[in-house]
């Protein structure tokens, strides 16, 4: 089961961003990394392709490595080391390590 899915809420807690917090855009398996919304804005030079668009430097998220995010547990608030548990249905969901609430 993943750590950190799409749309959750997480923490930067080292680097350049640390204390900052978002949403999860995308995740990438294969670099390991995420992009969280208005976290890690880099400058990007776009040129106008077609008719009547609008080229110019534009501000957009770049890849965080996963290890420098947590994810923030929807009841308690805090960063929290996410654990997988089996409920009765067999289904298996994760809870926040700190007040075992579902996430």
């Amino acid at each position: 089961m993943k750590r950190i899915k799409k749309t959750d809420t997480v923490m930067v807690i080292s680097g350049r961003e640390q204390g900052k917090s978002g949403a999860v855009i995308e995740i990438s398996t294969k670099k390991n990394a995420v992009k969280v919304k208005q976290i890690g804005l880099v400058s990007k030079h776009q040129k106008p392709r077609k008719m009547g668009q609008s080229g110019g430097i534009k501000k957009i998220e770049s890849w965080i490595d996963l290890s420098k995010v947590m994810p923030i547990c929807l009841s308690c608030k805090k960063v929290t080391r996410g654990h997988t548990n089996m409920l009765q249905s067999g289904i298996r969901v994760r809870t926040c390590g700190k007040c075992k609430e579902i996430f």
